[in-house]
């Protein structure tokens, strides 16, 4: 059933949990906020101070009122993420589908940037580290390009070995992660005590109205708060209150940071003009106020929090995949359940198409300030789907309009304008995000709009019109047995309907006999882990129809949970499953069970739109590259067989073909 125990109370474990999975990403973005903000200006009062006044007013009004407070509470049986939320409304509007799958494939595409210039931001530091009494040289551009190719090579790598007993150590360092940032941050707030203006709002928005081209700061500002959709996205790993008892710990801890960098660079180069690479490392705030000797140690916790964050951002990408593919989203691939904790998969497509796109932006970017310049503008894209798929929710528990109102215009007002903002980042290097979402989208729409285009031609038929044939078949003794258990995957909600490519198939196109036929549906429900099945008995121990109702979470292997439900059946003297075969049922040997997968190709009869053309050769070509229906649903591959059929889902017009007789002919 549900993942009833995420919702359970605060715990010590699962606050420091909560440290590790959750706030790996917005807990790293002090690496680069400060940096992308004062790059090419001048450092003054009023735009350190208004700065930071802007970053503390969106992770509380963002991060806080929006995720932390208002979106945690649409919990799908303690689970959390786009398509969670998603699932709990989708039956109230169609075109919500399009909602989720424009935020999903923006939280992905925006994901293939956050390893890259989280990771780079940290190796960087390095270069503020002196080894003179090694006699060594400063570290160069294309070393650390390689140090960061390296560590998230061997990141992706180690996750088909599965994280269980790694993630046991990401709170710890999380945890000392945290207290560096609110150390070092409270240790420089004495420089400029004036830096505590920033906490009031009035100069945050004094700053948008005033300074030159102080709107375009959003899309700076915007990076303090990006790993707010992966918190909602990982609820279900420690539970809601666990979430929001740690996150006043981490957002104190953010804010000290945030003010600790600000009175730095007032203190130190008040009046400077930060305008190249040069100036940029000796502006680097984060790294620079921290004492001599501390730094090499700052730089490795920073880099061991951007492993972390990466992670979780990894884990996270694996499980949106699996959920867009129950939710049929996205085309079957290959899922393994690495250890036996609940929740965790790995994709070996996803895991190493992530790994070289990562590898491609620290290339292609090369240092963290360029990739700075990329990062955040698909973002904004899913923080608006969620502002729209969460009022919706809003509406389903019947809350009151003009609050349901007041929140979307709100939210939308503020997530627009970062997303304008950040419009200014698409030369820059935002078109790759773009790019890339842009196809994930085009996957997901053509998957779904495919198979709502040949559903629509799926023939159904009453069963019981074929029973009494069926029944016959069987008996016919003149007619070669197939096996002695038949097995069809079934498509049909309607217990008492049949696709009639089925039907055809077992009486027209070969006739197969067999002793029982079970014809088997699988119905994906919209909360993650329920795990339940219900047995029709449509004519006993000759027609059994067996509907698995299983949670968007979990795994389909249809083989494994057949041979539980017969077994069950048989020791409830509900079925005989002894074969028929007369030497074996002397000695009670169990019947062989054959499946038969129905597979479809687009028949060349088919006469299409355009569009429709693109989007259905889009889809088999997917099909091709993506799993097959057997191994799809986790067959025993040994034991099925493969029907090929046509899908017309559009007839050609009538050719003009005239017959002649022998006569005629000259």
């Amino acid at each position: 059933m549900g993942n009833k125990h995420n919702l359970k109370g605060i715990s010590a474990a699962g606050l420091i949990v909560a440290l590790g999975i959750i706030y790996g990403d917005i807990g790293t973005s002090p690496l680069y906020v400060m940096n992308a903000i004062i790059r090419d200006k001048q450092i003054t009062e009023f735009l350190i101070v208004g700065a930071i006044s802007c970053v503390i007013w969106t992770l509380t009004l963002q991060t806080t009122v929006k995720y932390v407070i208002l979106t945690l509470q649409a919990d799908n049986n303690g689970e959390g993420g786009i398509f969670s939320l998603f699932a709990l409304v989708r039956r109230q509007k169609k075109w919500l589908v399009y909602v989720a799958m424009i935020g999903g494939a923006s939280l992905l595409a925006d994901g293939i940037i956050t390893p890259p210039v989280t990771v780079t931001s940290a190796v960087e530091g390095l270069r503020l580290i002196h080894f003179q009494h090694l006699d060594l040289k400063a570290i160069t551009t294309t070393e650390i390009v390689w140090i960061v190719i390296f560590i998230i090579t061997g990141l992706f790598f180690l996750q088909q070995f599965g994280t269980a007993s790694i993630g046991k150590f990401f709170g710890p360092v999380m945890l000392l992660w945290f207290l560096m940032l609110a150390v070092t941050g409270a240790s420089n707030i004495h420089l400029y005590w004036p830096i505590l203006k920033a906490l009031n709002p009035y100069y945050a928005i004094h700053l948008l109205a005033v300074y030159p081209h102080g709107f375009w700061l959003l899309g700076a500002v915007f990076l303090c708060t990006t790993g707010a959709e992966a918190l909602y996205s990982d609820m279900g790993h420690c539970g809601r209150e666990n979430i929001r008892i740690s996150w006043i710990f981490v957002k104190t801890c953010l804010i000290l940071n945030y003010l600790g960098q600000g009175a730095w660079l007032l203190h130190n180069l008040d009046g400077q003009y930060i305008h190249s690479n040069q100036m940029q490392e000796a502006a680097n705030a984060f790294f620079n106020m921290m004492p001599e000797w501390f730094k090499l140690t700052g730089i490795i916790l920073a880099t061991l929090a951007a492993i972390i964050a990466s992670q979780a951002l990894i884990s996270g990408s694996f499980t949106l995949i699996s959920e867009a593919q129950r939710l049929n989203l996205w085309p079957k691939i290959k899922i393994i359940y690495p250890t036996e904790e609940k929740g965790q998969v790995y994709i070996p497509g996803l895991n190493w198409l992530l790994c070289f796109g990562c590898i491609f932006i620290v290339l292609f970017f090369k240092e963290s300030a360029k990739m700075e310049g990329a990062y955040g503008l698909a973002i904004t894209l899913c923080m608006i789907s969620t502002s729209i798929l969460f009022v919706n929710f809003l509406q389903k528990k019947r809350i009151n309009v003009f609050l349901r109102y007041l929140y979307l215009t709100v939210f939308l007002v503020i997530e627009f304008s970062f997303l304008f903002a950040n419009l200014d980042k698409f030369p820059h290097g935002g078109y790759v995000t773009v790019i890339v979402a842009g196809i994930l989208f085009y996957v997901m729409y053509t998957w779904f709009r495919a198979r709502k285009i040949k559903n629509r031609y799926v023939e159904f038929v009453r069963l019981e019109h074929y029973i009494p044939m069926i029944q016959e078949l069987g008996n016919d003794k003149t007619v070669v047995k197939y096996a002695t258990h038949l097995v069809y995957m079934t498509s049909a909600d309607n217990p008492k309907e049949i696709e009639h490519k089925i039907v055809y198939s077992i009486l027209n196109r070969k006739p197969k006999r067999a002793d029982i036929y079970w014809f088997v549906h699988v119905d994906v429900l919209d909360d993650p882990y329920t795990c339940e099945y219900v047995v029709d008995h449509i004519i006993p121990n000759d027609i059994i129809r067996v509907e698995f109702r299983l949670g968007f979470r979990v795994e389909q292997k249809i083989s494994l949970m057949l041979r539980k439900v017969v077994e069950e059946l048989a020791a409830n003297r509900e079925v005989n499953i002894v074969s028929r075969y007369e030497s074996l049922e002397r000695n009670n040997v169990a019947g062989d069970f054959q499946f038969i997968v129905m597979e479809k190709y687009l028949s060349n009869d088919n006469d299409l739109s355009f569009l429709d053309k693109i989007v259905m050769k889009s889809y088999f070509w997917l099909k091709q590259i993506s799993l097959t229906e057997e191994r799809g649903f986790g067959l025993d591959q040994s034991s099925v067989d493969v029907e090929k059929y046509p899908l017309i889902v559009s007839s050609s017009a009538s050719m003009p073909l005239r017959r002649i007789f022998p006569k005629e002919k000259k």
